[in-house]
């Protein structure tokens, strides 16, 4: 999506093509104004989805996730302590300022959302495989 729909926000450099680098197209939440926040004033689940993408990209043995994003979520995705590295610059997409960029998927940034956001353990879980009756 980054190199076919939104080019500009490379400023010339070529698309990530690689194994261990997956592409974010979206991601979001829709929560109640009301939902129980965490530190810097993010939401609870906004930690919960960070921790979530990072602990799947470690399990698929990824080493960054490359996404676009406007700057107000790059500020927050800074706050919960997991910050982008630019690709580029940023550039209005309508009236939104974007931006390209990489987020690292590690043991090291996993520890560090996780405690930004006051979770103690892992996010998703796995099915265990029921023996046949």
């Amino acid at each position: 999506m980054l190199r076919d729909t939104f080019p500009m926000l490379l400023d010339g450099a070529s698309a990530p093509g690689s194994p261990t680098i997956w592409e974010s197209s979206r991601f979001a939440l829709d929560i109640d104004t009301n939902a129980p926040k965490a530190a810097h004033g993010l939401a609870s689940a906004t930690y919960e989805l960070f921790v979530a993408m990072i602990e799947f990209g470690l399990l698929r043995r990824l080493n960054e996730i490359v996404t676009v994003t406007d700057t107000r979520m790059e500020r927050i995705l800074r706050r919960a302590g997991w910050p982008l590295r630019r690709i580029g610059t940023p550039h209005s997409l309508g009236n939104i300022p974007a931006v390209a960029g990489y987020l690292n998927v590690s043991a090291e940034s996993l520890a560090r959302v996780r405690s930004a956001g006051g979770l103690q353990g892992p996010v998703l879980w796995a099915p265990v495989a029921l023996d046949a009756a």
